[in-house]
């Protein structure tokens, strides 16, 4: 059986952790921070974990993470 090619951009966006949940980064922390408030911006730099309902795509996306 042939090799599963690995999703480029969810390879570079998602990790598992040791219990098989899906690790990702907060969204909106790019540009346009001048309007945003620090604490809010603070709060974005935390990790999160992906919701259930996608983490089956996910994973089939990063097979071999």
């Amino acid at each position: 059986m042939p090799k599963i090619k690995t999703h480029s951009g969810a390879k570079k966006r998602f990790s598992l952790t040791k219990n098989g949940k899906v690790k990702r980064a907060h969204a909106n922390k790019n540009h346009i921070l001048t309007k945003k408030k620090t604490k809010r911006k603070r709060g974005l730099r935390q990790g999160t974990y992906a919701d259930g309902t996608n983490e089956a795509a996910i994973k089939r996306m990063i097979p071999y993470k």
